[in-house]
């Protein structure tokens, strides 16, 4: 549980976007502090230097994250305990004074500007593009006025707390993106389940043959678990062999879940869990009827009886 005096991570510098994400939370007393990296504010976590850090997982536009997918699957165990998504607008901001005729080197971060590279080629076409570690970080560069850099591609919040102008805004060529940042803890008792909940998990098939991604597959169809998420990654194991980062609709605590995450343990080399948290647009999981815990506990109660020499008949949810 949280206390006022705990100190919670994010990638930094201040005004990143996962800065504002973790801003936005309004239950989350205590103190904020940036780190350089998505490694660094989890490794934090583990050496138990901070309570948790808020870190960035998916883009709706660019995909998953790779430094949290890869470190929350192969580094030290960890457990994501919540969700929070932020709608992304990205600015160009230069220096007072400074046009786009000006512009001839911009510096940002490789997820923004591959969400603006349409804008940027139309608008300016002759201006060379460098990545940095983060959009706040290239905010700060920029406002050096020592810096080989006119402009940055960063948040209204980093731009104007560096002093900058923009110079153009709203130049984002998707303008729906919407960046999803998560909660990291140390592993313990997930959050209790609410009706409305995800479940991420990384499997690693037991073999790479036909049918090895259908068998894994079939152990959510087949218990009416949905996914809102499905990501190949490469395997750092074998060469040419894959992982797969899901998101399922559900909570460790349904039955219908427990069941795919036993029936992946099973048929699986090995199953990552990385959490069971509530949902933030809060909308209840779909249930079909004979996936509910009802009839799981009913389908339980009628084999036990057979078990004992009855005959299983008249128990509600099974005739």
């Amino acid at each position: 549980m949280s206390t006022p005096s705990a100190t919670y991570g994010y990638l930094g510098p201040a005004g990143t976007f996962c800065h504002e994400a973790l801003l936005s939370v309004p239950d989350l007393p205590g103190h904020l502090r940036p780190f350089a990296s998505v490694v660094a504010a989890l490794e934090a976590v583990r050496a138990g230097a901070i309570e948790a850090a808020l870190v960035p997982i998916e883009n709706n536009i660019e995909g998953g994250v790779s430094a949290t997918l890869d470190n929350l699957t192969y580094g030290q165990p960890l457990m994501i305990t919540r969700e929070v998504l932020l709608p992304v607008e990205f600015n160009l901001y230069v220096r007072p004074g400074t046009g786009l005729a000006d512009v001839h080197r911009v510096i940002t971060h490789p997820h923004a500007f591959a969400q603006c590279r349409g804008w940027v080629a139309a608008n300016l076409p002759n201006a060379t593009v460098s990545e940095g570690g983060s959009t706040a970080a290239g905010a700060a560069e920029v406002a050096d006025p020592n810096s080989r850099y006119q402009a940055t591609i960063c948040s209204q919040a980093a731009g104007e707390l560096h002093g900058l102008e923009a110079a153009a805004t709203a130049i984002a060529d998707n303008k729906s993106a919407v960046t999803r940042f998560v909660l990291i803890t140390k592993p313990g008792a997930p959050p209790e389940r609410t009706g409305a909940d995800k479940t991420t998990l990384v499997v690693f098939l037991r073999e790479n043959a036909a049918g090895g991604l259908l068998k894994m597959l079939e152990q959510f169809a087949s218990r009416g678990v949905n996914l809102s998420r499905i990501e190949s990654r490469p395997s750092r194991i074998t060469r040419g062999h894959y992982s797969f980062s899901i998101d399922a609709e559900g909570h460790i605590n349904d039955h219908r879940l427990a069941g795919a995450l036993k029936g992946l343990k099973r048929t699986s080399r090995e199953v990552v869990f990385l959490g069971s948290y509530a949902r933030v647009d809060q909308q209840p999981t779909e249930i079909a009827a004979e996936h509910g815990d009802e009839q799981y506990r009913a389908a339980e109660k009628w084999l036990a009886t057979l078990r004992t020499g009855g005959n299983g008949r008249g128990i509600p949810g099974v005739d």
